[in-house]
């Protein structure tokens, strides 16, 4: 028996899930705006040839098969995981080649996860102390069948700390055969829970919630600050 055949699918129903990600980039105005996703290619082919850049903002929408896009409100923050991929930035369940939506169940694990990834983005460019990149927090609600992993014992190499070898292969095997997406254990966070899902469809009702700043001592992130309160946070 294949692995991807023994493992248990559970339905994951979450109201107000958790997703941190940089604020570098705004929302893509045509998600937003237009609310039936089959008008999309026609509308796009007719402004390529007045906006050249439209492509670099939109991404690779062929990546998205036609029947699981989504439009309308907070349409983009589900959209831009699958039209903005690349094989320099592979994730734990994906090298590069297909988008997954990674989201936590609640807010400390979101924070712990983005925490972990931004550590080694300072350390690796050897970064001055300071408050650093501004973060956005995301709500949506989940809504799929997933393939659960939350059984797997934390020894095995599809949970890795270090390497995401084991599980992006796993990650492709199972898009590969239609899967929508996984559910596991937060590595960073003990006790939380996440899920990666591999369509924008198996979520919803995505809509912006606070800004936060992260403080670098040099080593580590030590604070989180939310930007519209002022109020600063350890991170122990």
């Amino acid at each position: 028996m294949s692995l991807i055949a023994s493992l248990p699918k559970t339905h994951i129903s979450w109201k107000r899930a958790v997703r941190i990600i940089r604020s570098l980039h705004p929302p893509i105005d045509l998600f937003e705006d237009i609310a039936e996703p089959s008008d999309w290619p026609l509308l796009i082919s007719a402004e390529q040839k007045t906006n050249p850049r439209l492509m670099e903002t939109l991404g690779n929408l062929d990546l998205v098969p036609s029947a699981r896009r989504v439009g309308g409100a907070g349409a983009s923050y589900l959209m831009a995981p699958f039209t903005h991929v690349s094989t320099d930035r592979p994730t734990r369940f994906s090298a590069g080649a297909f988008g997954v939506l990674y989201v936590a169940r609640h807010f400390e694990t979101a924070l712990f996860e983005t925490i972990h990834h931004h550590e080694v983005f300072m350390a690796s460019t050897a970064q001055p102390p300071g408050w650093t990149s501004q973060f956005r927090e995301i709500l949506l609600d989940v809504d799929a069948t997933l393939h659960d992993l939350r059984g797997f014992d934390a020894k095995n190499p599809v949970l890795s700390r270090q390497s995401y070898m084991a599980s992006q292969a796993l990650g492709a095997e199972l898009r590969a055969a239609g899967a929508d997406g996984v559910a596991y254990p937060s590595v960073r966070h003990p006790g939380g829970i996440c899920a990666g899902l591999f369509y924008p469809d198996c979520a919803a009702a995505a809509t912006q919630g606070r800004h936060l700043d992260y403080h670098w001592d040099g080593k580590r992130v030590d604070f989180y600050r939310d930007a519209g309160s002022k109020q600063v946070f350890r991170i122990i």
